[in-house]
């Protein structure tokens, strides 16, 4: 079983927070929802490790166990 890696690990972390706001331009609340559940499905579906990802919930959330 993998880890949750929360050491940085982008080269460009500016150029891709910068995508993420640019991502949301011009969208009201529900369609800037909708791309961010879509980015973060896309994302899982990558990272493909049910324990990974369940780890990063927690951590987002402030909470080591669950």
């Amino acid at each position: 079983m993998s880890r949750l890696n929360l050491e940085p690990a982008v080269t460009d972390p500016d150029g891709i927070y910068d995508m993420l706001v640019v991502m949301h331009d011009g969208l009201d609340l529900q369609e800037s929802a909708i791309v961010s559940n879509r980015l973060i499905l896309l994302l899982i579906n990558q990272i493909g490790d049910d324990a990974v990802v369940r780890a990063a919930i927690r951590a987002a959330r402030g909470q080591r166990r669950p």
